[in-house]
């Protein structure tokens, strides 16, 4: 256990990185308020991040709420829960906690990556289900304004172990990521995010009506429908350099696969095959833990698309398989990547106040809802072709690049 706290960068850099967290990724621009609340959610084997996450929070004049949560006991839970305790959930303390709290800063380290994967599928998609409520409640204040999150990677020396890295080289990895090696990572951060930013507004003046994505290992047409805005990363996921939508859940076609593995609930997931009919996954495989695979597409509304992403070579440094998504999506090696997500929809594809918009309203213009999301990336060469609402047609991706930049 002792190796999670080993051989960790200066201080500098941890420090750094917690700069970014708080004063980028959590900050709104449009509102921050002294005294607000952060809730900083550990786990053990990130327990070095914890004082430079409250040195951040508390310089910002900012309440910090630390949970810390120790190595293994989300697979001791699932080993002894039966179904009672499965469904289980303090809905009145969750409540209180999104009522009470104005930030979320949540940490992905592993001390064991395999720690859920002998677990029941079933098991797992049990007790998901019954967290929706929270999720929702959280959606909702975000989509009000009063609440900001942000999802970030740690590194320990098993999660460099399974990616076949040194823990140097794994760290490395993050830090070149989220450009902690510069003099001033935030500065750069934002031009970043201004330049993507430039990618977005460009997509949205096009009369998109149809996208069609074509290669070797993929023939998918995906249709965007009324009342959507492209998307960016922007600052919540950290790092995040894609462009993405949301879209019309009813028209999805033809067949996808990924050549990168989905790394969920402990197992990897390897070369994920889907086939589409009408708007609907018909037919899923995958060369391990298929199961797995089938279990999640099986939960109500999860066999549909929620996101269709792009992501340019010339933003991201990552280069490395790193078994996580957040950094899987936003790998460039060796075409860059196109990925897809079924399961549910992010909101702020909505072209106006989300807000005034009801759960049952955003269904009836075909956003999909769903318990469980999950992104599932490709890396290899495909043509991206638009069809505007005229009928005609322009390659707006090939290469790994956007053709208009």
């Amino acid at each position: 256990m002792l190796l999670c706290y080993m051989r960790q960068p200066s201080s500098e850099t941890l420090y750094r990185y917690a700069e970014i967290l708080i004063w980028f990724a959590l900050w709104s621009e449009s509102w921050i308020k002294a005294w607000d609340v952060v809730l900083i959610q550990v786990p053990e084997c990130a327990k070095a991040m914890i004082l430079p996450l409250q040195t951040a929070v508390m310089k910002r004049w900012w309440h910090p709420l630390i949970r810390f949560y120790p190595d293994g006991i989300i697979r001791n839970f699932f080993e002894l829960a039966n179904d009672e305790q499965l469904k289980y959930k303090p809905k009145h303390e969750m409540l209180w906690r999104v009522d009470d709290i104005d930030h979320l800063v949540s940490i992905i380290a592993d001390a064991d990556k395999h720690e859920l994967e002998w677990i029941d599928p079933k098991k797992i998609m049990m007790s998901s289900k019954e967290t929706k409520f929270y999720r929702d409640a959280m959606d909702a204040k975000e989509n009000k304004g009063d609440f900001t999150w942000t999802l970030w990677l740690f590194w320990t020396p098993q999660m460099a172990e399974e990616v076949w890295l040194s823990l140097e080289e794994y760290r490395n990895q993050i830090i070149k990521a989220c450009y902690l090696d510069e003099e001033n990572p935030i500065e750069k951060r934002q031009q970043l995010s201004n330049d993507i930013s430039h990618v977005k507004d460009h997509l949205n003046s096009l009369p998109i009506q149809w996208l069609h994505v074509k290669w070797q290992d993929i023939d998918l047409k995906v249709q965007l429908g009324k009342n959507r805005q492209r998307l960016w990363g922007t600052w919540r996921n950290i790092p995040s350099f894609e462009v993405f939508i949301s879209p019309d859940r009813r028209w999805t076609e033809w067949w996808y696969k990924c050549n990168q593995p989905l790394y969920r609930y402990g197992s990897l997931i390897t070369w994920i095959e889907l086939r589409f009919s009408w708007w609907k996954v018909v037919e899923s495989r995958a060369s391990q833990h298929e199961q797995l695979l089938k279990e999640m597409i099986a939960t109500e509304n999860a066999d549909r698309i929620w996101e269709f992403s792009l992501t340019d070579t010339r933003f991201s440094r990552i280069d490395t398989f790193m078994w996580e998504t957040l950094y899987d999506e936003n790998m460039w090696w060796p075409f860059w990547n196109t990925h897809i997500a079924l399961w549910n929809a992010y909101k702020d594809s909505f072209p106006w106040d989300v807000s005034s918009v009801t759960p049952d309203q955003r269904f009836q213009m075909w956003y999909n809802e769903s318990v469980v999301h999950t992104d599932i990336v490709s890396t290899s060469d495909r043509t991206v072709v638009a069809t505007m609402t005229d009928g005609s047609e322009q390659v707006i991706y090939q290469w790994g690049k956007f053709t208009f930049l």
